[in-house]
């Protein structure tokens, strides 16, 4: 069975990359779906953050059939139209979970065939975010834990540049 895990991924963390981990084992194909237009305040275009998913997953030597694009539009048209019935999401706190079960039942409404499955992510990556992570980076603190040696560039290369 194959499994999208959307998000926009600004930058991939080590969050991210434990549910990563988590479903490759699992699941027979995985698909990391970087979402191209957000609502959010992007620091990286999209193209850079699928590369930094890539990158990520291969510095952490993460096994399985992972595959990493990009889409733009409802989760669910993506979905339809690649073949996919079934996503993953990471549940950190109460916050994600009010956020997730909303936009689950509004795919239940518009895809009742599409079901979505959550994950917790392990102890030490329950609090870790993008945007924490973005903070940290912005004001030099140690990034050594919490992204990929790539994504610590890449996040050291934006914030002296800006």
């Amino acid at each position: 069975m194959k499994v999208i895990y959307p998000g926009t991924f600004d930058p991939v963390t080590e969050g991210h990359l434990d549910i990563i981990r988590r479903a490759a084992g699992i699941f027979e194909e995985l698909e990391v779906a970087v979402v191209d237009r957000s609502s959010k305040s992007m620091v990286f275009d999209t193209e850079t953050r699928v590369n930094l998913v890539g990158s990520a997953v291969k510095e952490k030597g993460i096994a399985g059939a992972i595959t990493v694009c990009s889409f733009d539009g409802l989760l669910i048209d993506y979905m339809h139209k690649q073949g996919f019935l079934l996503f993953i999401r990471g549940l950190r706190a109460n916050s994600d979970f009010e956020y997730e079960f909303q936009m689950q039942l509004m795919n239940r409404r518009l895809a009742p065939e599409i079901t979505g499955i959550y994950m917790m992510p392990s102890e030490h990556n329950m609090y870790l975010s993008s945007t924490v992570v973005k903070e940290v980076a912005k004001f030099g603190g140690s990034l050594d834990t919490l992204v990929t040696a790539s994504v610590k560039k890449a996040l050291k290369d934006h914030y002296r540049r800006n």
